[in-house]
Formats: C-alpha cells, structure tokens, sequence
C-alpha cells in the first residue's frame, strides 16, 4: 500500500504501501510510505534505507510510547510530533518525493529537457541524462555520454536496476536527486527524489488537534481465527489484499466502534476515515499505529494519527481506509489536514 515514504519517508516503517514509502503509504510497507523490507538484500545509502522503512519511522515512536501513561503525557506528545515534522523536513522525507513516472516497454528517456519523457527539474541536471530500458518487468538504465551517475554509491555507464518488491530497490544518484524503481500492482515506475524540492523549501509545518487523554483508549482484541485478509484500495486504483489478525473494538463519544488493523511486522497499522476527513483532517483518512495486542488489548492513541504521505506530495502511491474502517464519530485528535 505507499505509505509510502520510506508505505511514508517521514514517518514509519517497512511497507507496501509507502514507499511503496511507505507501499508509499508510500507510501503502508511493500505498497507508501512500499511490502516489508525483508528478503533479497542490497547495500543500499542510509538514505533510501531511511525512506524504505519511511513509515516505520512513526510506528517505532508510537510502538515506544504505547505501553505506558507517564504523567508528562502532553510533553511528549509535543516532542513526538516535533519529532515527526523533522522527519518530514529531513532528505529521507516525503517532502523531498518529487515525480514519479510510470515505465513503458522500450526506452524511456530522462533529463530537464523537456523532449525527454521523464522530465526533471528545471536546473537539476543535464538536458539529457539517460533512458530507463524497459522490457519484461525489468528495468536497465543507461547515462547519456558524459554524464557521471552512481548507483548505490558506484559509479555506472550502465546498470540493472532491482524494484523495492523484494526490499530495498537500486539507489540511482546524480547530483542532488535520487530515484528507484517501485512496482504498484501491474506498473513499474520510477520514484524520484530531489533534496531541494519547491515541497520541502516551502514547507509550512505540521498543525495539530489540542492533545487530550480523552482519544488514547484501550481496546479490545478480538483475533480472527484463522486470521484474514481485507481488501485495501489505494488512490491508484488499485486493491491489494492485506493480512488482518482480527478487529479491535472500543468507545468513544459514547459509540461502540471497531477497526480492522493490518499487520506491519511487529506493529499494527489501521487505515482510517472519520467525520473530521475532508474538513479539519485529510480527506481521504489517516493513519494510526499501535503495538501488537498484550492480554486481550490494544491501546490506540489518536493523538498520532498522522496524514498519508500524499497530503505532503503528489507522487505517492497511499492506500485508503477500507470500507470497515470509516467511523461514525468525530475523532478531533492527530494532525490536521496539511495546508488547511
């Protein structure tokens, strides 16, 4: 699912959807901020390591803060959220996400010159860079003569270049842009990022529902016996079905609700849509993590539910909630929809 930034950079960890970022949830894992990062490993820069597990970066603060009340609570909640926009300032994050272009068989050629078909920034790099030989569900990129291109840190003519199916996909570098191949479904593209994105120089902070003790509630696990999948759209189009180990239940505003979680190695990660989505938060829902359930329970703190990486740009591939998972209520805790 993407998010996906890195399944997304920004923020958490290794899945589909994220950078796939994160799956780009990016990108949730392998989809935003791309599936989880296990399998064929490649040495590959911190940075894209960072991005790959983009949206594991947020489950692991929410995972350290989960288990326990501590009576400085609201400072630091304050310090988790600072933690998250610098997160999402830094190179690795979603801020920095600017293209992505989808592979067609044959060559498909590359630089600021706008007769290429992927065109990069204007002043980013030569007119012609290159071309992404595309054939069979593989990617080949060849550099244009005389341009100087690494791909994980090594200078190349020419290079295979491995997706983020398996983990993490080839780093291709020039100058100040990286990029790599993603596959979403039945496409293959190809995720650019450029540290000095108009995104990232212009970004105007993160803003936030007051914090309030009120929306961190303990729930109950309920486990599906055998355990499930649950069919997850993302705003490609596009359903992948995802491993669900049960439901939780809980109250809030006096309404009996229940979400369907998926598992994100050893968090859970809800998708969810509430009456706030469109207005105060982002419209198409936000994201929660929690930790696994100990005893029977699962404690939520919408105090961190945090916007997709597509409220921060426009090349992520992010998952929506699924049709279970739009509650009935007004959850005023979490971000605030982005440039609202």
């Amino acid at each position: 699912m993407e998010v996906t930034p890195s399944r997304g950079g920004t923020w958490p960890p290794p899945s589909p959807f994220w950078g796939r970022g994160a799956r780009g949830w990016g990108g949730f894992g392998q989809h935003a901020i791309g599936k989880s990062c296990v399998g064929r490993h490649i040495t590959a820069p911190k940075e894209i390591a960072a991005m790959l597990i983009a949206r594991f970066l947020i489950a692991a603060l929410a995972f350290a803060m989960l288990p326990t009340e501590p009576s400085n609570y609201r400072d630091q909640m304050e310090k988790w959220r600072q933690e998250r926009q610098e997160n999402l300032k830094s190179e690795n994050g979603w801020l920095t996400v600017a293209g992505l272009f989808w592979l067609k068989d044959g060559a498909n050629t590359m630089g600021a010159g706008r007769e290429n078909n992927f065109v990069l920034p204007p002043g980013s790099a030569p007119e012609k860079v290159g071309a992404f030989d595309f054939h069979g569900g593989k990617a080949t990129f060849h550099a244009a003569a005389g341009v100087a291109v690494t791909v994980n840190g090594k200078a190349v003519a020419s290079a295979a270049l491995a997706d983020d199916t398996a983990g993490s996909p080839d780093l291709l570098r020039i100058g100040r842009l990286s990029m790599f191949v993603i596959r979403r479904g039945n496409r293959m593209g190809i995720r650019l990022k450029d540290k000095d994105s108009e995104a990232r120089r212009k970004f105007a902070g993160t803003r936030w529902f007051a914090v309030s003790e009120e929306y961190r509630v303990t729930a109950k696990f309920v486990p599906y016996t055998p355990p499930r999948k649950i069919a997850v759209p993302n705003i490609l189009g596009d359903v992948e079905q995802e491993d669900c180990p049960g439901y939780v239940e809980f109250t809030l505003k006096g309404q009996q609700l229940r979400l369907d979680p998926i598992t994100e190695g050893d968090v859970l990660f809800f998708i969810f849509k509430d009456m706030t989505s469109g207005k105060e938060t982002y419209p198409s829902g936000r994201f929660l993590y929690s930790s696994l359930p100990q005893n029977g329970q699962v404690v939520l703190d919408f105090n961190q539910a945090v916007d997709p990486p597509c409220a921060f740009t426009p090349y992520a591939t992010c998952p929506l909630p699924p049709a279970q998972n739009r509650l009935p209520v007004r959850i005023e805790a979490g971000e605030l929809r982005y440039g609202h």
